[in-house]
């Protein structure tokens, strides 16, 4: 029992969420244009998450645990898809990737340079991405 109990501890711990990451609320049709163009100084990444699926919240807790890089390498939005399903059927459309949740999206120079899902999310390959040079 004590096993389990640490199991869940883990899940609604605040140690992880002390970590604040500096998000940007990805909640308009018109922040996409603001993303693209200023995606030629910087790379903008978008993480979709999904506010009612546990497995969501342990990749995203894991992805707060593990970004590392600063404002002025990247941009960071998020993505709550279940407020704004609309924004995130039109990332589909205009980047040409499937719609999975969770999911980073990384753009530079107005194209999609890498995208993951669920595990295959991983906050330190974003480094490879931060010290591309604007």
């Amino acid at each position: 029992m004590a096993y389990l109990n640490l199991f869940f501890s883990w899940f609604s711990s605040s140690k992880l969420d002390d970590k604040e990451l500096p998000w940007i609320d990805l909640n308009r049709l018109d922040q996409l244009d603001s993303i693209i163009k200023e995606s030629n100084g910087r790379i903008m990444i978008i993480f979709k998450h999904s506010t009612r699926c546990g497995i969501s919240r342990m990749v995203l807790k894991d992805f707060i645990r593990k970004y590392a890089l600063n404002e002025e390498s990247a941009k960071l939005f998020y993505l709550d898809i279940f407020s704004y399903r609309e924004l995130s059927n039109e990332l589909s459309i205009r980047f040409g990737i499937v719609h999975e949740s969770p999911q980073i999206i990384v753009i530079k120079d107005g194209e999609v340079i890498h995208h993951a899902s669920h595990y295959m999310i991983d906050a330190e390959k974003l480094n490879e991405f931060g010290s591309i040079d604007a």
